[in-house]
């Protein structure tokens, strides 16, 4: 890598997050989801009242590809849609019995591939590099809306 590329946080962040990106899809694709989906199934294993603009709000992710990404989810028999109690015209969006299946695998996968990229720093740097994180998006997640 060129100097500059090192001392860039916009490159060193999106080269990252591709590694973390090809890491996670690789864990999890034994298990029959994608990362996307992944990402869609932790807040739908949390809450099986969840509508599709709550998982856009939560995800932070356009409509479009929220809408593609339940699309697949869907055909693959990972979520149901199901009308919501509170209001007939909006869809829960329910874990299905096959999702439910793999959630501790697929947790498991993440968390393996989160240990082998921090294990290279310190317990302490791994907490100090995930408070910046966390800061820098909370920041940025502020500034939009």
């Amino acid at each position: 890598m060129t100097n500059w590329k090192m001392k860039s946080a916009g490159y060193l962040t999106n080269h990252m997050t591709r590694l973390f990106f090809q890491g996670l899809r690789d864990e999890i694709a034994p298990l029959g989801i994608a990362p996307a989906q992944f990402m869609t199934l932790l807040e739908v294993w949390k809450a099986d009242d969840l509508t599709q603009k709550d998982l856009v709000e939560r995800l932070d992710v356009e409509q479009a590809t929220m809408a593609n990404t339940i699309t697949r989810m869907e055909r693959d028999g990972l979520i149901e849609r199901r009308p919501m109690p509170s209001d007939k015209r909006a869809k829960a969006i329910v874990a299905t019995e096959k999702a439910k299946a793999i959630q501790k695998d697929a947790i498991d996968a993440a968390m393996r591939v989160n240990r082998s990229f921090l294990e290279v720093l310190s317990p302490d740097e791994q907490t100090q590099l995930l408070d910046l994180m966390r800061r820098i998006v909370e920041n940025k997640t502020q500034s939009k809306g």
